[in-house]
């Protein structure tokens, strides 16, 4: 949900700001776009589509996330000049960090998640296990966290109707995909 925010907010402000200087936005130009389609792919099975993520095993939909991860990382590597870039890749790496040191799944404490779900749902969820087949998150409790700065710790205010969790690397994440598309490219 932060990653929609930042994509929408950034084309909007960069759009407008091009408008006001009196110049055209256009998107920014990368090398190897097609590593961000192959690095959605293994989440796309593993998490998005319910006839596939429910026929992959834990180790695999784990894999998944870490080959996904890897593989993004490598397209911000390839394209480290744009701007905002090296935000995004520093928020990828915060969270490839914090999955792999929590078993392959992004870490989300129980105290999060009660400010997510109601006491009920809560009750039952199981600590180290995923939160759903649909879940990059695997529950676990304040103190077995490893890298806990890095999990999926912040909630958005209450006043909000989508409730989520995220992680400072998603702010990183979404603070160089707003700067990218804030930027774009202008043409005089």
């Amino acid at each position: 949900m932060i990653l929609l925010i930042a994509i929408v907010a950034g084309i909007l402000v960069g759009w407008g700001y091009a408008r006001w200087r009196g110049v055209a936005w256009q998107s920014p130009v990368f090398k190897a776009t097609w590593l961000v389609a192959l690095g959605f792919l293994p989440q796309l099975a593993a998490f998005y589509l319910p006839l596939t993520r429910g026929l992959l095993s834990y180790e695999v939909a784990s894999l998944c996330l870490i080959c996904s991860q890897i593989m993004l990382l490598v397209f911000t590597g390839l394209n480290m000049r744009v701007p905002g870039m090296p935000f995004l890749a520093l928020g990828l790496a915060c969270n490839l960090a914090v999955i792999l040191a929590n078993g392959g799944f992004m870490p989300i404490s129980t105290g999060t998640a009660s400010r997510l779900v109601s006491q009920t749902v809560l009750d039952s969820l199981v600590l180290g296990e995923r939160i759903s087949s649909a879940s990059k998150d695997i529950l676990l409790s304040e103190t077995s966290i490893r890298l806990p700065w890095l999990a999926d710790r912040f909630v958005p205010p209450q006043k909000l109707p989508y409730r989520f969790a995220f992680s400072l690397g998603d702010v990183f994440i979404a603070t160089g995909v707003f700067w990218i598309l804030f930027r774009g490219r202008t043409i005089v």
